[in-house]
């Protein structure tokens, strides 16, 4: 963990590092199945990998705790920066300091969207897509809009090609489903959902369970890694229930990306804040940070264990692997409405505009890494407030 900067396509380099070739857990192989499973299976792609490592080599205990020592480290540090975040945010100065890192994380964005784009926008449906969600995304801007076009992007590109013969082992896989299993992944989110609607909103337990709920549905529909995260926590947290502001996000989102460990413990920062926001003190920030991390994985670490047993044969159905081609054209487009949406709490000037695109152009043509563009971003902070 404390070595895994840059994002799934970096830890997927340190897996077969350590877990091939070092201490030969898994083979190359089957890391790469994992990985491909991954990425067809919503929620974080390098923490699912990871568990399906643990799941083979020693079981579902073993994949339990090694989610815990991949994941806590990062929240903790997350939630540590959520909680002394407005002392210091009173201070003038730390906004100075600030300034040049939320632009940073704008950048950022930006390069992860062009980045995802040169694999994905491969097709004339694709690109139909990406551009259907972006418009979808800034027209909406609604959480429960984002699961719907997931839906319709897997739809519309997994009915292109699907071989005849596939049926007999349709047949076979689903009648190998357990069904309690997929009782428990749905019925978990329809509890909460229930709950959060029932409790009064007074109650001090109801922003709690909701904010399971909120974190357990988002859960479900993020496919394409930590980015994607950016659109639908920002649209929820910050557009529709004003949970915290657009300077709090992109601030927080930035700080993360000079973490090591899962994108994911994003959440821990958002989690955290919101209930700090609300008055519930300390404790209450770090329930919140424990219910972001908990919400946020548990889908993909259910999703993981309970198809990996399945994994050869549902890795044949080609309706299966043509749907992973719509549903990641529908997250870039989430991604590109991000950029959009994330300008207006910054603010369009010549230093922030400037700032962007120096972001962009390092990570695109230079082999340095989000947290020393950040650190440098820091620095230019204090170096600027000492100068005024």
């Amino acid at each position: 963990m404390l070595t895994s900067f840059g994002g799934p396509q970096a830890h997927i380099a340190i897996l077969l590092n350590d877990f091939v070739k070092k201490r030969a857990y898994v083979t190359e192989d089957e890391l790469m199945e994992l990985y491909a499973l991954s990425q067809i299976l919503p929620g974080p792609s390098s923490t699912q990998t990871l568990i399906g490592i643990a799941y083979k080599f020693g079981g579902f205990f073993l994949a339990i705790i090694t989610f815990f020592i991949w994941a806590l480290p990062s929240a903790a540090v997350m939630c540590l920066i959520a909680i002394n975040y407005k002392t210091f945010s009173l201070n003038p100065e730390f906004i100075k300091v600030l300034s040049f890192i939320q632009p940073i994380a704008i950048g950022t964005v930006a390069f992860a969207a062009y980045s995802f784009g040169k694999s994905i926008l491969k097709s004339e449906i694709s690109i139909i897509l990406t551009v259907c969600s972006v418009a979808a995304s800034l027209i909406l801007r609604s959480p429960y809009a984002f699961p719907l076009l997931i839906l319709l992007g897997g739809i519309i590109s997994s009915a292109i090609e699907a071989r005849p013969e596939e049926n007999e082992l349709r047949v076979r896989l689903f009648s190998n489903i357990n069904t309690r299993k997929v009782a428990y992944f749905i019925g978990i989110l329809l509890f909460f959902a229930l709950l959060g609607a029932v409790i009064n909103r007074t109650s001090p337990f109801s922003l709690p369970i909701r904010l399971f709920e909120n974190f357990y549905r988002n859960g479900i529909i993020i496919f394409g890694g930590g980015q994607v995260l950016v659109p639908l926590m920002y649209t929820e947290f910050v557009d529709v229930k004003h949970y915290l502001s657009g300077q709090e996000f992109l601030s927080g989102f930035a700080l993360q990306q000079m973490i090591p460990g899962p994108t994911f413990s994003f959440t821990s920062f958002l989690g955290a804040l919101t209930l700090g926001n609300q008055g519930y003190g300390i404790a209450g920030q770090i329930l919140g940070s424990l219910i972001a991390v908990i919400g946020i994985n548990a889908p993909g670490i259910i999703l993981i264990l309970f198809i990996v047993p399945f994994w050869n044969d549902l890795k044949k159905i080609t309706r299966i692997k043509k749907s992973l081609s719509g549903v990641n054209a529908v997250a870039l487009g989430f991604m590109i409405a991000a950029f959009f949406l994330l300008l207006a709490p910054v603010g369009l000037n010549y230093l922030n505009i400037i700032t962007i695109l120096i972001t962009f152009l390092i990570l695109r043509f230079t082999k340095i890494k989000i947290p020393y563009i950040i650190l440098g971003g820091i620095l230019t902070g204090l170096i600027t407030s000492f100068l005024q």
